[in-house]
Parts: C-alpha cells; structure tokens; sequence
C-alpha cells in the first residue's frame, strides 16, 4: 500500500531502520556466508528494496542537498531487484551492504542532524 503523506523525515527515519535491519544480518557473516544463506541474502534485498522506495519519494529539493548520496543509483537497485531479480548480482549486493550502505547511512544521519535537527 502507497502512502505519499509520509514527509522526508519519516522516509529518511525508515531508510536508516532498513540499514539497521541490514547491519544485524551481516554483522555475524562473513562473505562467504553471506553468498551461503539465502536467508540472509534475501533479507537484505527486502531491505535495500525498502531502501529505494523510501529514497524515490524522497523530495527533489532534499535529495539536491546532498548530491553525494547515490540517490539515482539506490532507486536504479531497487528497481533491478523489484524487476530483475534472476540477474541479481550477490557480490554487488554484498558490496553494497558492507562497504556502501555504511557511507550512505552516515550521509543520511548528516541531513538529519543538519536538516530536522535529530541527534545522532
């Protein structure tokens, strides 16, 4: 179910509980592991998939506060993982939960910090 009445904040505020839902799944594998457990890889592609969601209907004017932020490519992931989900990449999506979602994670505590004024 849609609901476009969610405001930045609370998209921003869902983004980083994905990434924490992320972080305890891989914080006791290793990669190897990871590739080994569909479990484990299928709950982080919910994730990232819950990731580019939020991240779509972020606003324009948010999302050009931070150009750094990999905004189109997270939205671009999650639209593979929705769509192409026979040619996913598990050492991309490994990547991308172990070296990528801890930078984009920071990005996103530093627009809440500077933007909403929550703590971090």
């Amino acid at each position: 179910m849609r609901n476009d009445t969610l405001n930045d904040k609370t998209r921003l505020l869902h983004i980083l509980e994905a990434i924490s839902e992320i972080e305890s799944y891989i914080i006791t594998v290793d990669h190897s592991t990871f590739l080994d457990s569909s479990l484990v890889r299928n709950a982080t592609l919910m994730q990232i998939q819950v990731i580019g969601e939020a991240v779509s209907h972020l606003s324009e004017s948010l999302k050009s506060q931070s150009p750094e932020a990999e905004w189109r490519q997270i939205r671009s992931t999650r639209n593979i993982i929705a769509h192409q989900y026979f040619g996913i990449d598990f050492e991309i999506v490994w990547d991308i939960a172990s070296v990528k979602l801890p930078i984009f994670k920071n990005q996103v505590q530093h627009i809440l910090a500077t933007s909403f004024n929550e703590p971090f």
